[in-house]
């Protein structure tokens, strides 16, 4: 057995990886965290962790990040990446196993799927694919392999939650029928932690499963009964191939790419053999249905973040039900106007200066919550710079880091939690401008709410992050040439 270790996580950011992390540091284990998204890990918190950016289809991110580092686990996947899942989990995978080679370190530990032999879901042949590239490095990897993990944030299981709550009628494809073993989130963090401890001596794949084997049919069922909803299940003979991504981007949050690949790999049952595993690491397995209860009572933790800015009205308004991931929809320009212009045009929407673009369109969603008898807040504080809890036209400032992220919270009358963030990105010579909304529905009913709101999405944001550019841009000639004249001035005396 060893105990304090040297860990490096990649994919961080992702489901697994944020959940991990602060039990490794329990551990007493020195992290180092690595993802793409490196505001978002540093704004986690996370003491004693040492955030780092690390993209694996860029070699160059790798060379330096495993010095040092006795475990690294791999969390990693480019299920958002559809089109070619596999090439780039190919690419991926390749690129850590060359690190590896060049690295010291001791034990690879890989979060993997289930198989079932033949298979043609894309996700589980990448899954596989993976765990075959790293065994190519000279470094032992142990693969623990599983199937639907029951928490708050896993794809899986927020697709059967969504279908619950926004469905009076579940007519689910014949892939119901498949069986499988979930695992509860805390089970599989504790294997997870538990084998880092153990010295590798070669290769391993171990499967991990929860307490029960049944069918996707059971578990809605047993969903059902736990959540307390009435509803009717009625699944009905539909090939998987004729669900389209459109169709379930209607009755899930779950990102529509990573909800197809997923329900593609569960067509077919998943047996487990997790005695290996249960006699090297014992544990009480959590049953489906305590799994269930526990998730749900914890739902509210999806906005208790630092993308909501910890703000206590936004745990106010959560509700049981709303979707656990948020729809999106914003646009990214590219700009040379300067990080402190574009703060400070950011800083005055709202009052008189609207919204930058389309305030038509703006104004008649305000008034459309008037006649909800909503009743809208108009005006912004009389000042130039915001402030966390400043009202702003019916929107709250939940969130403010000067020069790179504003969020206000939606506070109109609508079945669901949202916000608008103006994010500024400054790579030194390169910049941009993100205006993007976020949307936690409340049901069927948010969803539908949601697209409603889609034809306006698909131009307003794009037209705020040009004028806030240009109105930047301004503002930056207006100090330079003002510059200028100070240093003409100062000549002449």
């Amino acid at each position: 057995m060893v105990n304090q270790q040297r860990v490096l996580v990649l994919g961080a950011s992702g489901y697994i990886g944020q959940n991990l992390i602060p039990k490794l540091i329990n551990e007493g284990h020195e992290v180092t965290a690595a993802a793409r998204r490196i505001d978002w890990m540093l704004s986690q918190g996370w003491q004693d962790a040492r955030c780092v950016y690390v993209d694996l289809h860029d070699p160059e991110t790798l060379k330096d990040v495993m010095n040092e580092i006795d475990i690294v686990y791999f969390l990693v996947h480019s299920m958002a990446d559809q089109a070619n899942l596999i090439e780039r989990e190919r690419t991926a995978a390749r690129n850590v196993q060359q690190a590896l080679d060049s690295s010291n370190v001791k034990q690879v530990i890989y979060l993997s799927a289930l198989q079932h032999g033949h298979s043609y879901s894309p996700h589980l042949i990448a899954r596989k694919l993976t765990g075959d590239i790293l065994r190519e490095s000279k470094v032992p990897v142990t693969e623990i392999r599983t199937s639907i993990i029951v928490g708050s944030g896993s794809a899986a299981f927020e697709i059967m939650r969504d279908m619950v709550y926004n469905l009076a009628i579940l007519t689910p494809p014949r892939w119901v029928r498949s069986k499988s073993s979930p695992i509860a989130l805390e089970n599989i963090l504790h294997y997870l932690t538990q084998i880092a401890k153990i010295e590798p001596t070669d290769n391993k794949i171990y499967d991990a499963a929860g307490p029960e084997y049944i069918s996707y049919q059971e578990l809605f069922k047993r969903f059902i009964k736990v959540s307390g909803k009435r509803r009717l299940l009625i699944p009905l003979p539909i090939p998987v191939s004729m669900i389209s991504v459109h169709f379930i981007s209607l009755i899930t949050s779950v990102p529509p790419s990573i909800a197809k690949e997923l329900i593609q790999g569960l067509q077919h049952d998943l047996p487990a053999d997790d005695k290996a595993l249960r006699e090297l690491i014992p544990q009480n397995l959590v049953s489906f249905d305590d799994a269930v209860r526990t998730t749900l009572a914890e739902e509210a933790a999806a906005i208790d973040n630092a993308d909501w800015g910890y703000d206590p009205e936004v745990k106010k308004r959560w509700r049981p039900g709303y979707g656990f991931y948020p729809k999106q929809a914003g646009a990214t320009l590219g700009t040379t106007a300067t990080p402190e212009s574009l703060w400070h045009v950011i800083q005055q929407i709202g009052g008189k200066e609207g919204y930058f673009y389309a305030n038509g369109l703006w104004k008649t969603r305000a008034i459309m919550d008037d006649m909800m008898l909503n009743k809208v807040k108009y005006g912004r504080p009389d000042r130039e710079n915001l402030q966390l809890g400043d009202e702003v036209d019916g929107w709250r400032v939940i969130h403010l880091e000067p020069n790179k992220q504003l969020s206000l919270l939606f506070g109109m009358k609508a079945p669901g939690l949202g916000r608008l963030t103006f994010t500024i990105h400054d790579s030194g010579s390169r910049r941009s401008i993100d205006v993007r909304a976020w949307w936690h529905p409340a049901g069927f009913c948010g969803l539908l709410y949601w697209f409603a709101m889609m034809p306006a999405h698909l131009f307003i944001f794009k037209g705020m992050a040009q004028r806030i550019s240009e109105l930047a841009y301004e503002r930056d000639k207006q100090l330079a040439a003002q510059q200028q004249i100070e240093n003409l001035t100062a000549k002449q005396d």
